[in-house]
C-alpha cells in the first residue's frame, strides 16, 4: 500500500464507528423503557453489559484502567473490580458464572494486534482487587489468518465456551474459542459463521438456544448453533450504543457510551418473543415407578435408519423366497413338458 494512502485509510477506520454511531442516533427506534440511569460519573463509556446476580455489570471503553463496575437497581455503583492497570483496548464483558465475568481486551481498530486477550475476574459488591487474584488469569487469543477488530464477547450459558464476533463493514464473523483455555499458550479461535456488520456487543439467552448481536442501530437474533436469523430488533436512539445483555428472565437490555446514560429495555417483536421463549418442561410420566421401587431404565434409542432396516429386511427375504419358488416352479414345468 502506498504510504500516502496508509494514513487516510487508518484515520477512516478509526472514525467510521463514530460516524455510524451518529447515524444510528438519528435513525433508531423509540420502543424502549428506561431501566436505570448510571449515576457514577466514572462510567463514561459503557461498552460491555452483563446482567447477573441482581446487578448490571459494565466496563469503560479503551482509555480507562481495567475496571468493572457493579451497578445496583437504582443506578448507583455498589462495587468496582480492578483487574489490570493498563489494558490495551477493553471492549466487552460476558458472564462467567456466579460472581464472575469475562473481560474482553479485544479491541483493535487498526487491525495491528498479534493477539487479543480475555480475563476471568470476580465481581460483586465492594472494592475488589483482582490484579493478584488467581481468578484474574489472562488468556491469549489469536485469530486464524491475522488480526481482527472486535467489540463482542459472548459465553454460552450451558457450556461456558467463549465466542468473539468481529467488527467489520463487510460483515462480521463469529469465532469460537477452545473448550479449555490454556493460560500458558495462545488459544486459536475458529470461525463458526457470519453475523451482522459493525457488531458492538452480544449475549446468549439463558437456555443457550438463541443469541443476539447488536450494532449501533439494530440487532439480530440468531438460533444456536445454526446461526439462522430469527429476527431483527430495532434499537432505541442512543449516543453510541455498545452494550447489550439478556437477563435471567429473557429481557433484552442495552447501554450506550456517555456520562449518566440510561440502560434501556428493548421490546421484542412477537415473532422473536415466541421463538426465544423457553421450551416447556416435560410433564412427569404417568407410569412412574411406585414409591420404594427403582425406576426402570429407559430403552436404548433406536437409530431411525436402523429401525427402517429392521422392518424392511424380513419383507425382502419373503419376496426373495417367493421369487425363488416361482422360478423353480417354471423350470420344473418346462422340464416336464420336454419329456
Amino acid at each position: 500500500m502506498p504510504d500516502r494512502l496508509r494514513g487516510p485509510l487508518v484515520a477512516l477506520a478509526l472514525a467510521a464507528p463514530f460516524a455510524v454511531g451518529l447515524a444510528a442516533h438519528a435513525a433508531g427506534g423509540d420502543d424502549a423503557e428506561v431501566v436505570l440511569t448510571f449515576a457514577d460519573p466514572e462510567i463514561l463509556e459503557s461498552s460491555g453489559l452483563v446482567a447477573a446476580d441482581g446487578l448490571l455489570l459494565t466496563t469503560n471503553d479503551s482509555g480507562d484502567s481495567g475496571r468493572v463496575f457493579a451497578v445496583g437497581p437504582e443506578g448507583r455503583t455498589v462495587g468496582v473490580t480492578t483487574w489490570a492497570d493498563e489494558p490495551t483496548d477493553v471492549e466487552a464483558l460476558a458472564p462467567a458464572g456466579p460472581g464472575q465475568v469475562w473481560v474482553g481486551d479485544i479491541g483493535d481498530n487498526p487491525g495491528s494486534r498479534d493477539s487479543v486477550s480475555v480475563a476471568r475476574v470476580p465481581v460483586g459488591r465492594g472494592a475488589i482487587d483482582a490484579r493478584t487474584d488467581a481468578a484474574g488469569a489472562t488468556y491469549e487469543l489469536v485469530y486464524p489468518g491475522g488480526a481482527r477488530d472486535a467489540e463482542t464477547l459472548l459465553s454460552h450459558p450451558r457450556t461456558g465456551r467463549l465466542y468473539v464476533a468481529s467488527k467489520s463493514f463487510f460483515g462480521g464473523a463469529l469465532y469460537e474459542a477452545p473448550a479449555r483455555l490454556d493460560p500458558a499458550a495462545p488459544n486459536e479461535l475458529r470461525e463458526v459463521g457470519g453475523v451482522l456488520p459493525i457488531a458492538t456487543d452480544g449475549a446468549f439467552w439463558p437456555d443457550g438456544r438463541h443469541l443476539v448481536v447488536r450494532g449501533y442501530a439494530d440487532a439480530v437474533v440468531y438460533a444456536w448453533p445454526s446461526l439462522a436469523e430469527v429476527g431483527d430488533l430495532e434499537l432505541p436512539d442512543q449516543q453510541q450504543g455498545e452494550g447489550i445483555a439478556v437477563t435471567d428472565d429473557g429481557r433484552v437490555l442495552v447501554s450506550t457510551e456517555g456520562q449518566f446514560t440510561d440502560v434501556l429495555e428493548v421490546a421484542l417483536p412477537d415473532d422473536v418473543a415466541r421463538a426465544v421463549a423457553p421450551e416447556p418442561s416435560p410433564e412427569p410420566s404417568a407410569a412412574a415407578a411406585p414409591p420404594g421401587q427403582p425406576e426402570q431404565p429407559e430403552a436404548e434409542p433406536v437409530d431411525r435408519a436402523q429401525d427402517e432396516s429392521l422392518r424392511t429386511v424380513p419383507l425382502a427375504w419373503l419376496l426373495g423366497a417367493l421369487t425363488a419358488v416361482v422360478l423353480a416352479t417354471l423350470l420344473l414345468a418346462r422340464a416336464v413338458r420336454r419329456r
